[in-house]
């Protein structure tokens, strides 16, 4: 962990390349939006298939000088092309966290029909435009030199390029390989994925980011690079196409906020998992978990039912506030999180409906800045299941956002054209006494908004310091069973079974999201937590101001 009383800024990120070039940009006299961005997208380099400026994500921006607090949200709208009905037939599953369906042919998990609308670059231009200080091209630099001199493929890269996918879904060496580009780029030549500590250059890649650096965002959109992408859309049966290019804007709005144990909650909004996040707050603050003691039997049986009746919540209810009447004040209200309590404490469980259900993706990436002024950022950004498509010369892979959706139509999460799909993403910020305490967020798919959850309650009930926080054992129960990390003993587990409930362990030591976060203590000290389970850092710099 990094604790340094010497130091007045610090930025953490799951690769140390991009918490370097984040650092490099406060030292320059940037602000936390500025490094932020700068971070994000190295990030989109050196993490290809964790995220890329043709993905999706959420951006909390505090600014207290300037009496600031937004979100710039960026959840990746299906094309115009796309229809309710249009996969119905094909459904063979779905994951076991709910985090998107087995469709016959993978059309909805590999390929150029899994890209919805590309919406990273669109909204970090936003953002700058808004709230950066540095020129827009500086930022791009750090990325454009690891494009250029190459990066080194790191544990995290080399782990996840050799997930082979589970029941259904297409493994990542799949997905690495479907273009002629992602091939030459990933794979050696005899075809396996390039091997830990290899460098990998990306030359196309650093042409696109010089000319956007130079040019501005709008031109991926509706300019020469867009027309490169609208044709390679049109020849190959995308769903996704020009006119959904020049439509796309981000959106700006309010966080969401709650409270928890006298803290203010500060989260993003629906389509977004800060829903998620405040209901089981509300729901556990009815319960001494302290006095339970930390990852217990009961701790665990009380923060997992709490988990299940949030999924059960949000499966039903929860998608864009465009498309779906979402209940928010009845799923936030204290007499529903009484109501809840009252069930758990009952010895209730609450069944979690899954249609033949799978395995589950683990993919994002997180960002979390405080600068010298106090300003703050904390944005998580992914490219859901990476679809595999790269256009050539073009050196990104586009998002497949598509597997998200629900093909069933109806549903709180169904398809439809211009319709952004939920997503567990909840960077958050949580104030104490009106002060800043914690910046945080974390990748891992729907187990996400489980991570960060555990690591407030780590803190806020536990006393942890940050990096404790992002540390300890971790689980989750987003389906009927108990899923555990492989450090919590089974003296722990083998109670709850005794209760009826199955429990699934990982192989991982670290899993169910994968946090990082600052704390700042109440004498201003910066505290960052890395989680261990990326290859993530915190860097504290000394700025002047």
């Amino acid at each position: 962990m990094t604790i340094q009383s010497d130091v007045n800024a610090m930025i953490v990120a799951a690769q140390p390349e991009a918490a370097e070039a984040g650092a490099l940009i406060l030292k320059a006299g940037g602000n936390a939006v500025d490094a932020a961005i700068a971070a994000a997208l190295v990030q989109t380099v050196v993490d290809p298939l964790m995220c890329g400026i043709a993905g999706f994500g959420s951006m909390g921006i505090y600014k207290p000088d300037a009496g600031v607090h937004e979100y710039v949200d960026f959840h990746a709208p299906a094309p115009l092309k796309a229809t309710p009905t249009m996969w119905a037939d094909l459904i063979e599953g779905e994951t076991r966290d709910g985090f998107g369906f087995i469709l016959k042919g993978a059309v909805n998990d590999v390929g150029y029909g899994s890209i919805a609308v590309p919406a990273t670059l669109k909204a970090f231009a936003t953002a700058h435009a808004t709230h950066g200080k540095l020129l827009w091209r500086d930022l791009f630099q750090p990325a454009i030199r690891f494009a250029e001199k190459g990066w080194m493929v790191r544990p995290a890269v080399y782990g996840f390029w050799n997930d082979e996918g589970s029941l259904g879904r297409a493994s990542n060496h799949d997905r690495v390989k479907f273009t002629a580009e992602g091939r030459g780029l990933y794979l050696r030549p005899d075809g396996t994925p390039r091997r830990l500590g290899e460098t990998i250059t990306n030359p196309g890649y650093a042409a696109t980011l010089k000319r956007i650096a130079e040019v501005g965002a709008e031109d991926f959109y509706t300019g020469a690079i867009g027309q490169t992408i609208a044709a390679d859309m049109e020849a190959h049966g995308a769903l996704m196409g020009a006119d959904d290019l020049a439509r796309y804007e981000p959106i700006r709005h309010a966080p969401m906020e709650g409270t928890y144990r006298g803290r203010r909650i500060a989260t993003n909004q629906p389509p977004g998992g800060g829903i998620m996040l405040l209901q089981m707050l509300g729901i556990l603050e009815h319960f001494d978990l302290k006095t339970m003691g930390h990852n217990s039997p009961e701790y665990i049986r009380v923060v997992c039912e709490t988990m299940k009746r949030s999924t059960i919540d949000k499966d039903a209810h929860v998608g864009d506030p465009r498309f779906v009447d979402i209940p928010v004040d009845l799923l936030l209200s204290r007499q529903s999180a009484e109501a809840a309590a009252a069930e758990i404490r009952a010895g209730i469980k609450a069944h979690v409906p899954r249609y033949k259900a799978n395995e589950v993706p683990k993919d994002t990436t997180h960002v979390s800045v405080v600068d010298a002024q106090g300003n703050c950022v904390t944005v998580t950004h992914s490219l859901g299941m990476p679809s595999g498509v790269i256009t050539e010369g073009l050196g990104f892979m586009y998002n497949g956002c598509m597997g998200v959706f629900d093909p069933r139509p109806g549903r709180a999460g169904s398809i439809a054209p211009g319709k952004s799909r939920f997503s567990a993403m909840c960077p958050t910020i949580v104030f104490n006494e009106g002060k800043v305490e914690l910046v945080i967020g974390a990748p891992g798919g729907t187990q996400i908004v489980m991570g960060v959850l555990q690591a407030i309650l780590n803190v806020v009930d536990f006393g942890m310091d940050m990096q404790e926080a992002v540390t300890a054992p971790r689980f989750s129960a987003t389906s009927d069973a108990i899923d555990v990390t492989n450090r919590i003993p089974r003296w722990t587990t083998e109670p709850l079974e005794a209760m009826g409930y199955e429990v699934i362990r990982n192989p991982a030591s670290y899993y169910f999201g994968v946090v990082h976060g600052i704390r700042v203590t109440p004498e201003g000290t910066l505290e960052g937590g890395a989680d261990p389970g990326r290859d993530g850092v915190a860097y504290g710099v000394k700025v002047k101001h």
